[in-house]
C-alpha cells in the first residue's frame, strides 16, 4: 500500500470596528463543509453596510452548498453563488429605501481538492503566503488601482489620495456583477488571507508575510494583523480569515 499525502486545513477569522467607526460593516464567514471562506466590507449610510455585508455572506455560502451535488464545476459554482449574493443584496435595496444604495466588497475562497480557487469584487483582497513570499491574488475594483494598472498615476501617489474608499464594482449596486476568479494548486505549508482594506491600507505583502509567516497559532495571528492596523490608527473596520495548510498523511 502507497500512502497519499492529504492536506490538512486550519482557518481563523477575526474582525474588529478599528479606532474611527462606530458601528462595523465588515463581515465573514464560511462553511467548512464545502470548504468555502469570504470577506465582505459593506458601504451604505446608517446600518445599511452591515446588512449588505452579512447578507453577502449568508447568500453566498447558501447558493454555494446548494450546488453542492450539481455537475458544475468548482469555479462555477463559485461564480453562480457570487451572482446570488448580488442578487440578495440588490433585492433588499430595491425592497427598502433606507437600504437603496448600499453594496459590500466581496472576496471568497473554495476548495477542490489540492486546488484553491479565489474570486473578488472590489477591494478586499486574497494573499498567497508561500516559501516565506507573499503575493496579492486579487486585483483591485478601485479607481485608484486601476489608474495604477493603466499608468496615470504611481502607486505612491496613489497611496496618498483622498479617494481610497472609492471602489469600480460591488456586490448589489448594479443589476448583474462581474467577479473576478483565480485559481492556483496548493502545497503543505501554503497559508492564504483573505482581509479588507481596513489592513491593506496599513500592510503591504511584505509586511503581511513579515507578520503572518513566523507565527503558529492562526487566530493570534489574526490578532497581531488587526492590531497592526489599530497601531497605525485604523479609520476603518479591519477583518481578517486565514487558511494555512499542511501535510497529512492516509492509507489507501
Amino acid at each position: 500500500m502507497e500512502s497519499q499525502t492529504d492536506l490538512k486545513l486550519e482557518v481563523a477569522g477575526l474582525t474588529d470596528v478599528g479606532c474611527k467607526r462606530s458601528n462595523n460593516e465588515d463581515h465573514y464567514g464560511y462553511d467548512l463543509a464545502t470548504q468555502l471562506f469570504v470577506v465582505c466590507d459593506g458601504m451604505g449610510g446608517m446600518a445599511a453596510g452591515e446588512v449588505a455585508s452579512s447578507s453577502a455572506v449568508s447568500a453566498l455560502l447558501r447558493s454555494f452548498s446548494d450546488n453542492a451535488a450539481s455537475s458544475a464545476t468548482i469555479e462555477e459554482r463559485l461564480y453562480q453563488a457570487i451572482e446570488s449574493a448580488n442578487q440578495q443584496v440588490r433585492a433588499l435595496a430595491e425592497a427598502n429605501e433606507e437600504l437603496q444604495g448600499m453594496g459590500t466588497t466581496l472576496v471568497a475562497a473554495c476548495l477542490d481538492g489540492r486546488k484553491i480557487v479565489v474570486g473578488n469584487v472590489g477591494d478586499s483582497r486574497a494573499y498567497f503566503l508561500r516559501d516565506g513570499g507573499c503575493v496579492q491574488i486579487t486585483l483591485d475594483h478601485s479607481y485608484l488601482a486601476e489608474q495604477v494598472r493603466n499608468g496615470v498615476m504611481t502607486a505612491d501617489d496613489a497611496g496618498a489620495s483622498p479617494l481610497q474608499s472609492l471602489i469600480t464594482r460591488a456586490i448589489g449596486t448594479a443589476d448583474t456583477v462581474e467577479p473576478d476568479l483565480f485559481s492556483a494548486a496548493l502545497e503543505p505549508g501554503d497559508i492564504v488571507l483573505l482581509t479588507t482594506d481596513g489592513l491593506t491600507r496599513y500592510a503591504d505583502a511584505e509586511a503581511i508575510a513579515r507578520l503572518v509567516l513566523p507565527q503558529e497559532d492562526l487566530q493570534q495571528t489574526c490578532q497581531t494583523l488587526i492590531d497592526t492596523a489599530k497601531e497605525q490608527g485604523a479609520v476603518d473596520n479591519v477583518t481578517c480569515v486565514l487558511l494555512r495548510f499542511s501535510e497529512e498523511n492516509s492509507a489507501v
